[in-house]
């Protein structure tokens, strides 16, 4: 149980990772999706491009739609792009960079749809059977052209009394599917060299670029959880005091019933240290307004002085760790001395 919990903490703090098994498991749905699906061709000569297409590509549609609704960076993108200016310079490059995470996660789904439907090659055959050139077979050669729509369109069929026993409808089907096979596999292979190139090309230009925009990137979707989260503390205590405030006219029924009431010294307390000073909802609503239209500047230098002017300094959980680290070599040497 214990490392299910850290596996889980791991992606609930890195929403990278989030994104990307969410990726995973809409591939591993599409896939699923198309095995399952009754696939069931009209053969009819002008619905059969029409349904295999649809098939092909409008499920797709749908899972890619699926990916930039699941994935919050589209949500925090958006934000980004569409927020007043205020304080805070927008930064195209930023905007960009999270545009194109998003706009590659949402593919995976869709060309992992694409690509199991060309391999598989029922779709291609329903589309393209009268698409097919009938003199290259020469058993249409006595039919007449609406007799050979017709027979065309009845090949991806194959219990169809009229090309049931036909000659020429596993010749036409087993050509058609090495097409669609040709274009999942080249499809496959494009994708792949695509990577390929572009992680090993990567170390070759500069990283200074690619390196400012990630990590602003991330800032921002982790300034906007921070927010959350703080925003989420707020109003719990808010209610907290609230409901305290309402409880002290009923003092009566309270003590009958063995509530505690902090007195009006610790309440006051409280709400310095938790309420930030926000004891009412106008205060509130400016506060939230102000943080949409004027976000503060990426500086936090007079914070900084502030804390250094009002007092001393907090330590830094981390300093003492590095601290007995540089001890204990020390520590082992005395005690190799006081040995000898």
């Amino acid at each position: 149980m214990d490392r299910f919990r850290m596996i889980f903490q791991y992606f609930q703090s890195n929403s990278e990772s989030v994104m990307n098994g969410i990726c995973g498991l809409l591939a591993l749905a599409s896939v699923k999706m198309y095995t399952s699906f009754d696939f069931n061709c009209p053969c009819l000569p002008k619905y059969n491009m029409v349904y295999g297409l649809g098939i092909m590509f409008l499920p797709p549609m749908a899972l890619f739609l699926c990916g930039l609704i699941l994935n919050r960076q589209s949500l925090v993108m958006l934000e980004e792009w569409k927020r007043p200016t205020g304080g805070r310079k927008k930064d195209l490059a930023i905007i960009r960079y999270m545009c194109s995470s998003i706009m590659q996660r949402a593919m995976i789904a869709p060309v992992i749809w694409i690509i199991v439907t060309l391999l598989d090659g029922k779709c291609f055959v329903c589309a393209f059977s009268g698409s097919i050139d009938p003199e290259k077979f020469v058993e249409f050669a006595n039919a007449t052209p609406t007799q050979t729509q017709l027979l065309l369109s009845k090949v991806p069929c194959k219990d169809d009394e009229l090309m049931k026993n036909h000659p020429a409808r596993k010749a036409i089907s087993r050509y058609l599917r090495c097409w669609s096979q040709a274009l999942g596999w080249s499809v496959l292979l494009t994708l792949i060299m695509a990577a390929f190139l572009a992680r090993s090309l990567r170390p070759c230009f500069s990283q200074a670029a690619f390196l400012r925009t990630r990590y602003w990137s991330n800032y921002i979707d982790i300034e906007q959880k921070i927010f959350d989260e703080a925003c989420c503390e707020h109003t719990r205590d808010f209610a907290h005091q609230c409901i305290l405030h309402f409880f002290e006219s009923m003092q009566r029924e309270i003590k009958l019933r063995s509530f505690h009431v902090p007195r009006e010294a610790e309440v006051g307390v409280k709400e310095e240290d938790h309420l930030r000073g926000i004891t009412d909802q106008e205060q509130m609503n400016k506060l939230l307004t102000s943080w949409y239209y004027c976000k503060p500047p990426l500086d936090v230098s007079q914070a900084t002085q502030r804390q250094t002017v009002g007092g001393e300094r907090p330590s830094m959980p981390w300093t003492d760790s590095l601290s007995n680290r540089g001890n204990e070599p020390q520590k082992g040497k005395t005690s190799r001395q006081t040995d000898v």
